[in-house]
């Protein structure tokens, strides 16, 4: 067979792109494809078994919708791109995650639309709530907390608070960040399927979660409801409320559901009961929530049914995988907890072989400084041996130093002891002659005074005389002349010879008085010159002593 013959039989093909939640897939699809080949051929590449949860959804004119599994893709109303985009997403919700949801892809998969859902305020989530699911988030991508890996700021890329919490709260991404590691730190041994399977149970409670919210109104001029579709039933919520329904019709209570373009019947199994019309925007929206409702209508009828023979495969090899990972789980813990032993083990090793290594080396330090210590007191003690030689040599020159100075001492002691004596005998001569001076002096002042008194006497004496000589021989005055007849003029010239004598003892006594004075005025000064040589030499001998004290 040729190669052109190869090329005709092959079938025309176009490109699809598949979008999961966390991927992106392209795959090659031929023009004669249902929806439902498309479908299977994602669901085997991905591994998904529970593919009634799912469906592929696109949007075209501004709507989602769904592509439908029993017409070919390109008959239906699909985007006229290259390659055409699907989203793989989960079209219908399980009541309870824990029992429906077998596979560890279904469950992750799920997770994963959850997740993005509260983040992008699909379902909403109290504050409280978003953060204990943040901290299973964080468990899952991350294991379990260790803080010397998990350091702050680890979560600084990872989205994982509403934007509405983090603006209602004005918190920093720190105070976040140790929020929800405070968390996250007891979530310690949960393995990555379970943390995603607590992220899901918390998340099924929460009233927005798997509800398909439409406008919808009572009459043809308004829209003033919201129609939710979810796995229990059909709810009719106020535009402003979508947290509590208004009323509310359960899948076991409604008998039929039919559309006639814009409007839509809802008929109760109870036929007294009164039939709920309402009107949408369009047809395509009634459409929409019809394929929502019997899809999830039979979804309610089959929970309500014995399994068949699939479905109790898929649970016993979901029951025996658990079993299996819970074991492994069990395994790793101990593998971990004995590798972590191992580690602390290693590491006190480490820091004992640390320590004594450091211990060594300190060791080895102090080796050296040992040496260099004894090195250096070898060296002090030739230097204090060479002092010591040095000390002895001053020594030596001390003592002869000391033995002249103790003779010199002596010398200048005995000179001293002779300089004292000498002292002590010029005080004595000086006090004697001090003592000698005040007598004579005395003395010279009772002569003086004795002087005075005679040449008083005798000037009275001459005076009474002249008196007596003008009385008795007024003519002697004029005639000085003798007679030896008269014995008064005897008398009186005998006075006058006294008197005359008299004069003459006064004069060589005070003659005598002044020679005596001016001798001992020169003694005197020769005494002082002598006192002051004394205390020349005196002065000298002390200034020897100091001198020589220092010395020794």
């Amino acid at each position: 067979m040729s190669i052109r013959g190869l090329k005709k039989k092959q079938p025309k093909t176009f490109k699809v792109k598949i979008i999961t939640v966390d991927a992106e897939m392209e795959f090659s699809c031929e023009m004669k494809w249902k929806g439902k080949d498309l479908f299977d051929l994602v669901c085997r590449a991905l591994g998904l078994r529970e593919t009634w949860f799912f469906g592929l959804q696109y949007t075209i004119k501004g709507m989602c919708t769904w592509l439908k599994m029993d017409k070919k893709v390109l008959d239906q109303e699909i985007p006229k791109e290259d390659p055409v985009s699907f989203h793989f997403l989960a079209k219908f919700y399980p009541e309870k995650v824990e029992e429906e949801l077998l596979q560890e892809i279904t469950q992750h998969l799920f997770f994963l639309q959850v997740k993005k859902q509260i983040l992008d305020e699909e379902i909403y989530c109290s504050p409280e709530a978003t953060v204990l699911l943040a901290s299973y988030a964080v468990q899952a991508k991350y294991g379990d907390y260790d803080p010397n890996f998990h350091e702050p700021g680890f979560l600084a890329h990872d989205e994982l608070l509403p934007k509405r919490v983090l603006r209602q709260y004005q918190l920093t991404a720190e105070m976040w960040e140790e929020k929800i590691t405070a968390w996250y730190a007891e979530h310690r041994g949960i393995a990555r399927d379970e943390a995603e399977m607590n992220y899901l149970k918390i998340a099924q409670d929460l009233e927005m979660y798997g509800v398909n919210y439409f406008p919808i109104a009572q009459n043809k001029n308004h829209t003033d409801l919201l129609l939710g579709v979810d796995a229990k039933g059909i709810h009719i919520y106020s535009i402003n409320n979508r947290f509590s329904p208004n009323k509310s019709f359960e899948w076991s209570a409604i008998r039929n559901i039919s559309y006639s373009e814009k409007e839509l019947t809802i008929k109760p199994l109870d036929k007294k009961a009164e039939v709920f019309k309402f009107f949408s925007s369009q047809l395509k929206v009634n459409k929409l929530i019809l394929q929502l409702c019997i899809g999830n209508h039979d979804l309610f009828m089959r929970r309500r049914k014995v399994d068949s023979i699939e479905i109790q495969q898929m649970k016993a090899q979901a029951r025996e995988e658990k079993a299996r990972k819970k074991m492994e789980n069990q395994r790793l813990a101990r593998e971990k907890q004995l590798r972590e032993e191992a580690e602390r083990a290693k590491e006190e090793l480490e820091r004992r072989l640390f320590q004594l290594e450091d211990e060594a080396r300190q060791a080895n330090e102090a080796l050296l400084r040992s040496q260099e210590a004894a090195e250096l007191l070898a060296e002090k003690a030739q230097i204090a041996e060479e002092e010591a030689k040095l000390l002895a040599q001053n020594a030596a020159e001390a003592e002869q130093e000391r033995q002249r100075l103790e003779i010199t001492a002596l010398k200048t002691k005995e000179e001293k002891r002779l300089m004292e004596q000498k002292m002590r005998e010029a005080e004595l001569i000086a006090v004697k002659l001090v003592k000698e001076s005040d007598r004579r002096a005395k003395e010279a002042e009772h002569l003086k005074q004795d002087l005075h008194e005679a040449r008083e006497a005798e000037r009275k004496a001459k005076q009474k005389l002249l008196d007596i000589t003008r009385l008795n021989y007024p003519h002697m005055v004029k005639y000085p002349q003798y007679s030896p007849t008269d014995t008064r003029d005897a008398n009186f010239d005998k006075g006058s010879i006294k008197l005359d004598l008299k004069d003459i003892d006064l004069k060589r006594l005070s003659f005598e008085i002044e020679r005596e004075r001016l001798d001992y005025l020169e003694k005197s000064r020769k005494f002082e010159d002598r006192l002051k040589e004394l205390k020349s030499e005196i002065h000298a001998l002390k200034l020897e002593e100091k001198q020589s004290g220092l010395y020794s």
